[in-house]
């Protein structure tokens, strides 16, 4: 039930405790929460982090390892939702994002570009219609209807898209934690909050995702625990897939490391009632049919050397929750990425840093947590 990525050798984290009353309180250690513990701390705040396992063993080292441009809803389905100008400049900002992360990582980034696919005729029609208004706003992306070998048998139709990266998350958000601890965050593991009045900070933000904290009244519930499922093979002599493939509308996702493992994560519709859930669990229906996909997209059955879950915050308009709770200005939320956390969590965990230090970023005008509490039209 160990992650893959959570076995990379790290150096412990360097513990540089602050007492008394700080200026802003995270809950949870992970992209976002480092994020936004860094560039407060570097901007002279007072900074203590709680996180109730360690640094980067929830979601931000359980995922897939993409760091994708953009959010959890394709282009063209965010130009009608939100508006043409509101989505180019949602994508513009990932994209921005993704540099910073970049030059900050290291070698827990590889900049491969990623392949989203149509699995048939339909999702084809999909993509094309994403692709289209990808180029129109002037986003780089190419367009892929030759595809080699098995994958090519399997998908008939992809969408390449230049600026994204895999990622190693562990070893990124450790380094990301390595970073706000020398900036001079006081950074707890295994310190886990249970109630508001426990944390003694001027602000709290919670930074835990999909996880549930019991922190946000009537938020609680509002970002929908959901499980992903994982697996990685045995390495491989083969170089079979070149960057982070993603199909079936995001059902479907892989990539191969470098050293040679497949890495396959999905198929949660198999068995979506129980798939929504805090539990880190694997469970046989899924882990069986992810074991069939790897063999089938390989082209022979490998060996499966380890499984895991982790839990992302699924939120029903595809959107991030991030800004001050509605009922407490003490207290702010950043999360409900819908699987988008590697490059969302750390642009979101930036933004509310800069908010707190009195530079709002339009972009949190979209992600307002007030509107999950709106009743329905």
């Amino acid at each position: 039930m160990t992650s893959y990525w959570l076995l990379d050798p790290h150096e412990p984290l360097e513990a540089r405790r602050r007492d008394g009353r700080v200026d802003v309180a995270i809950v949870g250690g992970g992209v976002t929460g480092l994020a936004c513990a860094l560039a407060l701390a570097q901007a002279g705040r007072s900074v203590r982090v709680h996180e109730a396992r360690a640094v980067a063993t929830g979601a931000s080292g359980r995922n897939g390892g993409f760091a994708l441009r953009g959010g959890a809803m394709p282009y063209d389905g965010a130009r009608a939702w939100l508006g043409h100008d509101s989505a180019a400049a949602y994508w513009r900002w990932t994209e921005a994002a993704l540099e910073r992360m970049v030059a900050l990582g290291g070698d827990a980034f590889d900049r491969t570009g990623s392949l989203r696919l149509a699995a048939d005729d339909e999702e084809r029609d999909e993509i094309r219609a994403e692709y289209d208004a990808l180029l129109e706003d002037g986003f780089a992306a190419e367009w892929r209807d030759d595809l080699p070998g098995t994958i090519g048998a399997r998908f008939p139709a992809a969408i390449f898209h230049p600026p994204d990266a895999s990622v190693q998350p562990a070893r990124w958000v450790r380094r990301l934690a390595d970073a706000a601890a020398e900036a001079g965050a006081d950074i707890r593991e295994h310190d886990r909050v249970e109630r508001l009045d426990e944390v003694d900070a001027d602000v709290v933000v919670v930074a835990t995702d999909g996880y549930p904290s019991g922190l946000l009244g009537e938020l609680e519930g509002s970002i929908i625990p959901t499980r992903g499922q994982m697996l990685a093979t045995e390495p491989l002599e083969d170089r079979v897939f070149e960057c982070p493939h993603y199909g079936r509308h995001g059902f479907d996702y892989w990539q191969q490391t470098p050293d040679g493992r497949v890495l396959a994560g999905g198929f949660r519709d198999y068995a979506i009632d129980t798939e929504f859930t805090a539990d880190e669990l694997t469970t046989e229906p899924i882990q069986e049919a992810l074991e069939r996909f790897v063999a089938d997209v390989v082209g022979r059955p490998v060996v499966v050397e380890h499984r895991w879950a982790g839990i992302f915050g699924l939120v029903l308009d595809f959107l991030p929750v991030v800004g001050p709770h509605p009922h407490d200005e003490r207290v702010w939320i950043a999360g409900g990425y819908s699987g988008h956390g590697n490059v969302l969590g750390f642009a979101c965990g930036e933004a509310v840093a800069r908010a707190l230090l009195g530079d709002h970023d339009p972009m949190l005008d979209l992600f307002r947590p007030e509107r999950l509490l709106a009743p329905a039209p």
